[in-house]
């Protein structure tokens, strides 16, 4: 038996195939541009060359049927046996206050992902969207719900609770809520097993680094603060979306502008970040590059994320107490030492000892990397996450009935001898 992953977002799927424990990844792909027309579908299967087709206009309903379809096409899918899907996990941008960690869909836990939709419209409509396809098409299956949010209920009140009127928290549920869960949880359980101590013993700080960017400030294993709020909008510069800045300028650009709320907030989150600075709709390696090469306003987004990434990591090392280690995804390719050389440099009072040439060594976007001197008292290290394999363990946890929550299970990248996965998509 396999489970299938599903992460949805609007206009795009990303899915992976694993064999059951998450032992192996089978399969995984992306649709792109659903519900916009000239939409495709990728499937990599390791060991052979990724496989790419266009196809007609989809919704959501339709590109999780043409991803079961791809999966068992005898031309590019997975052979008999390892197409048979047995549980799908479903990634769940918000969770609010409810859910603590992964659970079991049905029809109470949908309706209550459904509630919280105005906490998260973006996200969650697609989630959603995801959840209804899969449980329509394969009715019979377990269906798990996995929380990007679950990760931070651990959080004080003092550090999810805004300066703002209490009221809009206890009617709205206005609060810091943080996102990338699964990430967090690959990123500080691999980090504990290369520091070579107990999860619950480690104080970290992990840096999530894709299109959506997000710290967080781990102490004994578990989330303390994080850098997204109420919505993935707050924190870090991102690739299209502002991350912090004075509130006042909303109302300011609104009636210079003319803008309504819904346009404010596309600009914020679309057309703003390194795209803002830059004003380049362009992959962050494409930035990087130019950066690099000395264009100057790619040199200055990427000099602005570096400079917000230290002054949260100063923050942080303040609210964590003593630390561990400092850990970093890395996606971008080769070049993502730059941007690690800008965030690091200056933190050396803090015992913060990079090694350069440790740094520019890194030549794999798979590659797990400490990039620190042997005598530096905290560690950096670089490591690929794989959001995917914690939705897929969660599943086979829950299913299993070994699953109690993500603070207290042994997951399989938690332990010595563990090997990272084949790269997907």
């Amino acid at each position: 038996m396999n489970i299938l992953t599903l992460s949805c977002w609007s206009h795009s799927i990303k899915y992976h195939l694993f064999s059951w424990g998450g032992e192996s990844l089978l399969a995984a792909g992306l649709v792109k541009r659903v519900g916009l027309g000239g939409t495709s579908i990728t499937i990599e299967v390791p060991g052979r060359t990724a496989e790419t087709e266009d196809v007609e206009f989809v919704d959501h309903l339709a590109a999780v049927a043409l991803i079961l379809e791809t999966l068992s096409d005898p031309r590019y899918g997975v052979d008999g046996e390892a197409a048979q899907i047995g549980a799908v996990g479903h990634r769940v941008a918000h969770g609010g206050e409810r859910f603590h960690h992964s659970v079991v869909i049905d029809d109470q836990v949908l309706d209550a992902i459904r509630d919280l939709q105005q906490l998260a419209p973006l996200h969650n409509a697609a989630n959603i969207a995801g959840i209804e396809a899969a449980m329509g098409l394969l009715p019979h299956l377990p269906q798990v719900a996995i929380f990007d949010t679950a990760f931070h209920v651990t959080m004080p009140d003092f550090a999810y609770i805004y300066p703002l009127p209490y009221e809009w928290y206890k009617k709205f549920g206005v609060r810091r809520y943080g996102f990338h869960g699964p990430s967090h949880i690959y990123l500080s359980r691999r980090a504990a097993m290369l520091l070579g101590k107990p999860a619950d013993a480690c104080n970290l700080i992990t840096i999530h680094i894709d299109k959506g960017v997000s710290l967080c400030a781990i102490r004994n294993g578990a989330s303390i603060d994080t850098s997204m709020g109420l919505t993935p909008l707050e924190g870090a510069v991102m690739e299209t979306r502002s991350g912090d800045f004075d509130a006042g300028i909303t109302a300011f650009i609104m009636q210079q502008m003319n803008l309504s709320a819904r346009e404010m907030e596309s600009i914020l989150n679309q057309k703003s970040g390194i795209r803002g600075i830059t004003g380049w709709n362009a992959e962050r390696r494409q930035i990087l590059e130019a950066a690099v090469g000395g264009y100057p306003r790619c040199r200055l987004a990427l000099e602005m994320e570096a400079y917000r990434l230290k002054k949260y990591i100063g923050a942080y090392l303040a609210a964590v107490g003593p630390l561990d280690a400092v850990v970093f995804t890395s996606g971008a390719g080769e070049l993502e030492w730059f941007a690690r050389e800008l965030a690091l440099g200056g933190l050396e009072c803090f015992g913060v000892l990079p090694d350069p040439e440790r740094n520019r060594a890194i030549r794999s976007e798979r590659e797990e990397a400490l990039i620190t001197g042997d005598a530096s008292p905290v560690k950096v290290f670089v490591i690929p996450t794989d959001e995917e394999l914690v939705f897929a363990q969660d599943v086979t946890a829950i299913l299993s009935g070994e699953y109690s929550d993500h603070l207290h299970y042994d997951y399989s990248f938690g332990r010595p001898g563990f090997v990272p996965l084949q790269s997907a998509v």
